[in-house]
């Protein structure tokens, strides 16, 4: 994990913990989740770049991904695709990032961008994301993204 990677999810990682016992004004409250999943999104597109590590503490072990070709995998067999040396990562960005809060849950939609190589072959693609994620600060745990 690059340092920046590490100050950016110990951040976030703080923020988590924190966010909780902020008192705030509901406004203030909404803003700072808002912000706080823009943080996590963020680390989450740091961590693709290979580190599976980050991606384990950022997951729900129930969490499901699907990808742009229908391919749907569970936590261990995503962190693995994340980590399988044929497939590297060179740039990961999101752009249009939109934070929609619903009382423990919130849906984070976007686009993205990933430049790499597979098999020894450049790409670039782009597409759009969906995520859910939901606040489990009484289970030890905050922001996940986690199946609905």
């Amino acid at each position: 994990m690059n340092s920046v990677m590490k100050r950016v999810l110990a951040f976030s990682l703080f923020l988590m913990a924190s966010l909780p016992s902020l008192p705030q004004d509901r406004t203030n409250d909404a803003q700072d989740k808002r912000k706080l999943l823009m943080l996590v999104e963020n680390a989450w597109d740091q961590a693709q770049l290979g580190d599976g590590k980050a991606l384990a503490t950022l997951v729900a072990d129930a969490y499901v991904y699907t990808d742009y070709d229908g391919t749907v995998m569970n936590k261990a067999q995503f962190i693995a695709d994340t980590e399988d040396r044929s497939y590297r990562l060179t740039a990961v960005t999101s752009s249009d990032v939109k934070v929609y809060l619903y009382d423990n849950a919130a849906v984070v939609t976007g686009a993205y961008h990933t430049k790499g190589i597979y098999k020894g072959n450049p790409f670039d693609h782009r597409g759009r994301y969906t995520d859910m994620w939901v606040s489990r600060t009484n289970s030890g745990s905050a922001w996940r993204p986690t199946p609905t």
